[in-house]
């Protein structure tokens, strides 16, 4: 986690930065095969050199980028989850709970779909 100890520091409201470091520390913890690091000043985790997820934070949420395929594929539950979402993206209000399953489904589709992928982001 020391790599996004920065990042973290960079996040003035302590509140967003306890949340935000309480998912990234969750990511780490439950995907210890996952490289966490910081890339286009945004903390993300990447497999065998491909992304799987990366994560953001504005003022009103903190933002989730499973990449435009795991956004399709959980469009479904991301809004059953209460979030709402562009086509890169989800956001989870700060004084919205983290849904985590949905969090692990969309990293473990990313993981196995992405098993074979030669490339940072999809082609």
């Amino acid at each position: 986690m020391e790599v996004f100890a920065e990042y973290l520091d960079g996040i003035k409201n302590p509140a967003h930065r306890t949340r935000t470091e309480e998912v990234l520390s969750w990511v780490a913890g439950r995907y210890p095969e996952l490289e966490p690091k910081i890339a286009w000043n945004q903390p993300m985790f990447t497999d065998h050199g491909t992304y799987i997820i990366g994560f953001s934070v504005s003022k009103q949420h903190m933002a989730v980028a499973p990449e435009v395929a795991g956004i399709n594929r959980f469009s479904e539950r991301i809004v059953q989850a209460g979030y709402d979402h562009t086509k890169q993206l989800l956001r989870i209000k700060w004084e919205s709970p983290v849904d985590y399953s949905l969090l692990e489904e969309m990293i473990e589709f990313n993981i196995l779909d992405k098993a074979d992928c030669a490339t940072f982001w999809r082609k």
